[in-house]
């Protein structure tokens, strides 16, 4: 009976094998025959026991399947991509530990071609805003090429345009593990005969130089990402909200980079959302020394001033942005705000007074100051009309003031240039 069992196992195990064989054979038959379809059932119907079978089957299985779903992912069927490179991957692996290598070169070159197809797809999916798949593709197509980490960074940017920031952000912490630095040289030369510069490899670019067909080689450098990676970085954390990340991230792209304005602009309005409004400031006057022609940042230091109450710090801010950009309307609007408000602010003193003697006299020299305010401000919207005729919120607020000065002529005037 035990030898009985023994030869009917043995049988059985034959029998299996042999069915794997056929399955394979099936698979390539259809697959040759431009049946993509049948040599997917084929080649799937015989997945369940291959991982019993020899590691020369295993390796003919995984190379047969590969080419299967490479053939569908090159017919437009996206979620081939994956299997087909894990199919191609398994080769290697099988083939690398049993020291044969029937499948390898092949399976190398269709793997080569599978990521160049995953970038092309990547780029189709980019130009038509299918931004999470383009990453995905991207990604993919690093994973079969590790040496290629640019498709990782490109991976990391299909992500960011899509508003995929928990993805991009994986994909940006894996960018800084491997030390990505993303600079390198562009070679360029001009057509002799369209007069256009070119971008080509450097054989190629030095060939056409030396058969005369192109002129004016360059070598362009190009700058390093790492300084855009970990500002990324950092703006994805505030995006999600992990404030404290984001300012570790800044800290080190400060590091990295530190008369980068715009990455100083974006820790300070971190700040400012923390409430932090004296650190906003100190940034603020770094950005300014490294750019002190921008008129925004003067104007937005004017903003903190004046909402902390130092109106003579931002009047200065204020003044200094209308220096550098005359037609700042919202310049000369706060401007004019920081006297109105200081106007605004002798009123409760006024209306506190009694009727005494001393009181009245008290008011009369309040109401002069609140007065001499207000005029103040009127006269700088009145030099901000001069380049900003027509602003809705110059006038309005023109006329507001001469309301409260009780200057029913000049207040008249504004009501018409406003069309009331």
């Amino acid at each position: 009976m035990k030898t009985k069992i023994s030869i009917i196992a043995a049988m059985s195990i034959a029998m299996v094998g042999l069915a794997q064989k056929n399955e394979i054979k099936d698979a390539e038959k259809a697959l040759k025959d431009g049946d993509v379809a049948a040599a997917k059932t084929s080649i799937e119907a015989a997945m369940g026991s291959i991982s019993g079978a020899d590691e020369k089957m295993q390796a003919q299985y995984y190379y047969t399947r590969g080419k299967v779903y490479a053939d569908l992912a090159k017919k437009g069927d996206d979620s081939a991509f994956e299997p087909a490179a894990n199919s191609f991957q398994k080769v290697l692996e099988i083939e690398e530990q049993s020291g044969k290598s029937k499948y390898s070169n092949e399976a190398t070159q269709y793997m080569a071609s599978i990521s160049a197809d995953l970038v092309n797809s990547a780029v189709s999916d980019n130009e038509q805003q299918k931004f999470e798949s383009a990453a995905d593709k991207l990604y993919m197509s690093y994973k079969i090429s590790p040496k290629d980490t640019t498709y990782l960074y490109y991976a990391a940017s299909s992500a960011v345009n899509g508003g995929h920031y928990e993805k991009a952000l994986e994909y940006y912490n894996e960018l800084q593990e491997i030390g990505y630095d993303g600079s390198g040289i562009v070679y360029k030369a001009t057509n002799t005969e369209t007069g256009e510069q070119e971008i080509m490899d450097k054989t190629q670019r030095d060939l056409m130089v030396k058969s005369g067909t192109y002129k004016d080689p360059v070598d362009e450098k190009t700058p390093s990402k790492k300084a855009e990676i970990v500002k990324n970085t950092a703006l994805i954390y505030t995006q999600l909200g992990q404030d404290d990340k984001a300012l570790e991230a800044y800290k080190a792209a400060r590091a990295n980079d530190p008369e980068d304005v715009n990455l100083i602009l974006n820790e300070a309005n971190l700040y400012f959302k923390l409430g932090d409004k004296d650190k906003f400031k100190e940034l603020m006057a770094e950005a300014i020394a490294l750019a002190p022609d921008n008129a925004d940042l003067h104007y937005n230091v004017g903003v903190i001033s004046m909402e902390q109450g130092n109106f003579e710090e931002a009047r200065e801010s204020y003044k200094k942005a209308i220096e550098i950009n005359p037609s700042y309307t919202n310049a000369y609007l706060n401007l004019s705000t920081t006297y109105v408000n200081q106007g605004n602010a002798l009123i409760d003193e006024m209306n506190s007074l009694g009727n005494s003697r001393a009181d009245i006299a008290k008011y009369d020299e309040l109401k002069t100051k609140k007065d001499n305010f207000f005029t103040q401000g009127a006269d700088i919207l009145e030099t901000a009309l001069k380049t900003n005729p027509d602003n809705q919120g110059i006038l309005t607020q023109l006329k507001n003031i001469y309301g409260a000065m009780g200057d029913n002529e000049n207040f008249m005037r504004i009501k018409k240039l406003l069309g009331e």
